[in-house]
């Protein structure tokens, strides 16, 4: 075999392969015996404007994920060496208009713990024979043993509050920054787009230079229509650093509020946005949900297509479980109902059912639950019925379990029950970094195991924070970044994201979180109980 590439040394290869008009397994139409060979025109060739991605990676399967322009074949090959010395083609289906020209292809029967290879090209369905340009990437399938040492990073918030595309400032850098921190896996916490966030132009900075957006049809108004969605996707894989990602770091994509529009639940209408023609939240998350899921190399569940939580191993050492505070919600309240009841629903009951099934039964030394929103972080939705409203777990209220509090406190408090150790959050939402360290003896309610919470993000949004804490399931911050005035921009380098690395040897987790410089701001070493 030969010896694989470093991730940073295959992106030169990879940007190189994917210039070769040669793709040596593709299907070849000689010419007729004596006949000039013919030259395909480019206008025949498909395109694919949005590099590849990867996700959902498991031991022995991974979604790869392409697009391209026009109705086409996809062809994948993947092998063990950069040579694609005796790699394994498969054929990926047919790309067409109802699916945005998306493609997921479930590669199976990889090895484990293993460097996969794979590169992607379309065959035109009009002009047989007429190949796009093939793009490669790069994944690492996640191990059986404990032999090697694991790198999970995380963040969210992506072109939020106005901030795009500026190409004279080096477009999307945590993209860059991530791929330079060669995780093992990133787990995008939510937010992947802004739907609701139109771009304008220019953007005056406060040291009076000029924020230069590039600025899309899709990016020039609110997302209504799926066309608009699916644009919203679109336009991130436009940066450069987002393709060259995307290409060298598997993905787990979970979503929240801004993939339909800003602290949305299924009953709510807009009839106060006069940018909405369509004011119903319902029919906006339907089609927001199929852009989602054409757009990130996210596995299809058999039984329940549009599920987004889920769960992952990575051996012995990390198992990682997604869950999703949008899809199962009650309406946005005052937060404060003594029982459960359908409107205290955040999990709902199916989901959180699921999620003690799965962490009771782990055997995996570290759990990690990829939350799309903070446990302890107060999140306001203004007022309803001049009542204060909340989007998220906490209801400012720090006495017993309220509202959506009753679902959290059923949660830790069976875990603590069955003994399951070593549990982490990680999230986002909240637009600046922080370590939340919740214990019962801070707490109103105590039937808990202390834990940690990790905060990371934005990716390339707006920053805020830090936001007061409720103190229900007693946290306490052991770091909190700050933001000097609200909404700063990406130029300003406060941007976040966070690694979890854990030591093979000693199953020792540590915690960082870091700017966009690649700069760790803070870290803890955990030990394993």
């Amino acid at each position: 075999m030969d010896p694989l590439l470093s991730r940073r040394d295959f992106l030169a290869t990879s940007v190189a392969v994917g210039a070769l008009a040669a793709f040596p397994s593709a299907p070849r139409r000689p010419p007729a015996v004596g006949a000039p060979a013919i030259i395909t025109p480019e206008r025949f060739r498909p395109v694919m404007p949005s590099g590849v991605q990867v996700g959902d990676v498991l031991q022995d399967r991974a979604i790869v994920w392409g697009r391209t322009d026009r109705p086409a074949n996809l062809v994948v090959e993947w092998a063990t060496n950069e040579r694609f010395r005796n790699a394994r083609r498969i054929a990926g289906g047919v790309a067409r208009a109802a699916s945005a020209f998306t493609s997921h292809v479930d590669l199976h029967g990889l090895p484990a713990d293993e460097t996969i290879v794979y590169r992607l090209r379309y065959e035109s369905l009009e002009v047989p024979g007429a190949f796009s340009e093939p793009l490669v990437g790069q994944f690492r399938t996640a191990p059986r043993t404990a032999s090697r040492s694991l790198r999970l990073a995380w963040s969210g918030d992506m072109v939020g509050q106005g901030w795009g595309i500026d190409e004279a400032r080096g477009g999307i850098r945590m993209y860059d920054a991530l791929r330079r921190a060669e995780p093992d896996v990133f787990i995008h916490s939510g937010d992947n787009i802004y739907a609701d966030g139109p771009l304008q132009p220019t953007v005056t900075l406060d040291d009076g230079t000029v924020w230069r957006n590039l600025v899309t049809e899709a990016k020039s108004k609110v997302a209504e229509t799926l066309d608009e969605f699916r644009g919203n996707y679109a336009y991130t894989l436009l940066d450069t650093n987002a393709r060259q990602f995307g290409a060298h770091v598997p993905v787990i994509a979970q979503w929240d509020d801004h993939e339909v529009v800003n602290n949305w639940f299924h009953e709510l209408v807009l009839a106060n946005d006069p940018r909405y023609t369509e004011k119903r939240v319902r029919v906006l998350a339907e089609r927001a949900k199929q852009a989602l899921f054409e757009f990130l190399p996210i596995r299809r569940q058999p039984a329940s297509p549009d599920r987004i939580y889920r769960s992952f191993s990575y051996g012995p050492l990390l198992d990682v479980f997604v869950i999703d505070l949008r899809s199962h919600r009650g309406p946005n309240s005052g937060n404060q109902q003594p029982t459960p009841a359908a409107d205290t629903a955040l999990l709902g009951e199916a989901q959180l059912a699921w999620l003690e099934r799965a962490l009771r039964g782990s055997r995996a030394t570290w759990k990690v639950i990829a939350s799309d929103m903070p446990i302890g972080v107060v999140v306001g939705d203004g007022l309803r019925d001049g009542v204060p409203s909340y989007e998220a777990v906490a209801n400012a209220h720090p006495g017993v379990p309220l509202g959506r509090e009753l679902e959290i406190a059923r949660l830790l408090a069976t875990l603590q029950r069955e003994r399951v150790r070593n549990v982490v959050w990680v999230t986002a939402d909240v637009h600046y970094a922080a370590a939340h360290h919740y214990a019962p003896e801070r707490a109103a309610f105590t039937r808990f195991d202390p834990f940690w919470e990790f905060v990371a993000g934005p990716m390339h949004a707006g920053t805020f924070g830090p936001n007061a804490l409720d103190a229900t399931f007693g946290p306490d911050v052991r770091f909190a970044s700050a933001a000097p005035k609200p909404n700063r921009p990406p130029s300003d380098n406060l941007q976040f994201y966070g690694t979890l690395d854990i030591d093979a040897k000693t199953r020792t987790l540590t915690a960082a979180l870091h700017d966009v410089t690649g700069q760790r701001l803070w870290s803890v070493e955990l030990p394993a109980d």
